[in-house]
């Protein structure tokens, strides 16, 4: 088990999204604020040289990836799933091994469920999940509230977008400063 809470590190790091489609965004509490801040997160990624994963669960069902998040990444390859933790999906496991990531940095939805399914199966193989509070939500508040609190609880550091995409810059005399900053503006 990991021990003690840890920056987040370019290197070490990808930034995961759970199941941002079509079909079951708009039914989440405050849509918008999230999928503004995963793109946010997933352009901030492509700035810095971050992986972005993203998943889709049942796609038949809930729809592809929500567009302008899609848009967003260069090379957009979703992993579909049927298991509410994002670590069901083939070949997840794999690519956290052999690309020798440590941390996650992950957002979607719904935050009590698929979310804080994969982030308890990340701290089960000792990796450090970093959630993105303000780019993760559920139907009812209530729920996201709770999800969130089950993960801080279980060993996962709750971040904002800016957090997450400052800690990665790590400084304001990285090149990529201003790139980063004017999407958080």
């Amino acid at each position: 088990m990991l021990l003690g809470l840890r920056r987040i590190k370019r290197a070490q790091a990808v930034v995961l999204v759970v199941d941002l489609q079509e079909k079951l965004l708009p039914a989440m509490h405050e849509p918008d604020r999230v999928l503004q801040n995963a793109v946010r997160l997933a352009k901030g990624a492509q700035i810095l040289k971050v992986p972005v994963w993203v998943t889709e669960q049942y796609r038949k069902g809930l729809g592809a990836t929500v567009a302008e998040l899609a848009e967003a990444i260069p090379g957009f390859a979703p992993l579909e799933k049927m298991a509410f933790s994002a670590l069901g999906a083939d070949g997840l496991r794999r690519r956290f091994r052999d690309m020798n990531v440590q941390q996650a940095i992950i957002c979607g939805i719904e935050a009590h469920v698929c979310v804080a399914q994969t982030c308890l199966d990340l701290l089960e193989i000792d990796l450090q999940p970093f959630v993105v509070a303000d780019a993760v939500s559920a139907r009812n508040p209530e729920d996201c509230r709770m999800g969130l609190e089950r993960m801080r609880h279980a060993g996962a550091v709750i971040v904002s977008t800016e957090m997450a995409l400052f800690e990665l810059l790590e400084s304001a005399g990285a090149p990529e400063f201003k790139q980063i900053l004017s999407l958080v503006k």
